[in-house]
């Protein structure tokens, strides 16, 4: 038996050696879900997005009407959802499905 420890990778279920988990955590960009605006283009964080339809933002009575520029957004890790901020509304989060990339 060889001395080098093993750890359990939950995706496979399987013991597999540490140097090919910390080799398949580097490489991390397979389970990155990729995030597209209303035209289809790839959003990433930081980036600039306008919105594309009037949205009545609930519990802060307050309408962002279409073409307000949002920026610095941040993904939230689910494929359609977007977090960022604006002036007056704490924790706004945007379909991905209302915006698009500037």
């Amino acid at each position: 038996m060889s001395d080098e420890e093993y750890v359990y990778d939950e995706a496979s279920g399987e013991w597999i050696p540490a140097s090919e988990a910390a080799a398949k955590a580097d490489s991390g960009g397979e389970d990155a879900v990729e995030v597209r605006d209303a035209v289809g283009n790839v959003l990433t964080d930081g980036d600039q997005v306008t919105l594309i339809k009037d949205l009545t933002v609930k519990g802060a009575g307050q309408t962002l009407k279409r073409g307000t520029l949002i920026k610095s957004i941040r993904l939230t890790g689910d494929a359609q959802e977007i977090d960022c901020k604006f002036d007056g509304i704490k924790g706004l989060v945007l379909r991905a499905e209302f915006v698009k990339k500037r």
